[in-house]
């Protein structure tokens, strides 16, 4: 009887350690362990979107016909408002509008996440979501993959509370000047993607409306909730910036080298213009790890002292020129 028992409670205890893994929590708001965040000031950005296009939705996609200042679709904000660092300055899409960003260089696939998408959100528990969709030649894009757990029994209203913890790979997860990021290694192997030379980045709005006729769809098949309808100007997400962590460059626009990398210990740096520099070291956090002015051309410099992971080294040459490498440390 006792073996059948403990047998029992061993297939029980199984099931439960099944049903909660299955109901894994997302990473949390920011500010709290284990959230992805990225503050719009991180040193980890090397540059931001210069260029939008905007196609806005309606106020109200389930009623055309309503009007917010004379106009039936969103119109708060410009193109130009999604440029240049996150300001709390957006862009309102609307019922399922999109912009699509571009940069001076396109985005590649480095180590960690590759670019954060920002939006407005009041608070950690207003949010408004998007999908995002990246392409190499500004025809075909290709949407990550997304996960809304969101309960679908009920309509979250205008003014609702969306859980951060249930929801991935969409924009709008943080609030406002903290960006959402993405890893464009999530999309490898995608036929007629190169993950290496992103040239445009979509962000569409998740409509957010749990009705059959206008839902929203993420990668598992689940309904996307999040607070409708919005019956205002600035309806739907709202597009603040689009961050950018690992650019592909030419070799003629690279002046600093480091070798090697990624690093044991030790990292030798090599700049083209000058004989000196001035060097900081931030972890993907943003958080400060190492700061040293006038370091002479060629030096070696000992990394032993960082643990392992992904940090980001800020260069500012003579000229006055600032340049961004990552390096690995194992």
């Amino acid at each position: 009887m006792k073996i059948i028992i403990k047998s029992a409670f061993c297939i029980g205890a199984l099931f439960l350690c099944f049903s909660i893994s299955c109901k894994a929590q997302f990473p949390p708001p920011a500010g709290q362990p284990g959230s992805t965040a990225i503050f719009k000031d991180s040193s980890v950005f090397v540059g931001w979107a210069t260029g939008c296009k905007v196609q806005r939705g309606y106020i109200n996609i389930s009623d055309t016909s309503f009007t917010y200042l004379g106009d039936n679709k969103a119109n708060y904000g410009a193109e130009g408002s999604a440029l240049g660092k996150a300001d709390d300055a957006p862009v309102s899409l609307g019922d399922g509008g999109y912009a699509v960003v571009t940069f001076d260089n396109p985005v590649t696939n480095g180590p960690g996440y590759d670019f954060a998408v920002f939006e407005n959100g009041l608070n950690d528990f207003f949010l408004e979501l998007a999908f995002v969709e990246v392409s190499s030649d500004g025809v075909n894009f290709f949407r990550f993959p997304s996960v809304s757990n969101t309960q679908t029994t009920k309509q979250v209203p205008a003014f609702g509370t969306l859980d951060a913890t249930k929801i991935d790979n969409l924009a709008g997860k943080y609030r406002v000047l903290y960006g959402t990021p993405f890893d464009l290694e999530v999309l490898a192997g995608t036929p007629g993607l190169d993950i290496n030379r992103i040239t445009h980045i979509k962000i569409i709005d998740v409509v957010g409306c749990i009705q059959p006729a206008f839902a929203r769809y993420d990668s598992k098949g689940n309904i996307i909730n999040d607070p409708w309808p919005t019956p205002f100007n600035t309806c739907g997400f709202d597009l603040d910036a689009v961050g950018v962590l690992h650019f592909t460059y030419s070799t003629e626009d690279q002046s600093v080298f480091l070798f090697p990398n990624p690093v044991t210990d030790h990292v030798t740096v090599n700049i083209l213009t000058g004989s000196e520099f001035d060097m900081v070291i931030h972890d993907v956090s943003g958080k400060l790890v190492w700061d040293k002015e006038k370091v002479k051309n060629n030096s070696t410099i000992d990394l032993g002292f960082l643990n392992a992971g992904i940090y980001f080294c800020t260069f500012t040459l003579e000229n006055g020129n600032r340049e961004v490498r990552k390096i690995i440390r194992r």
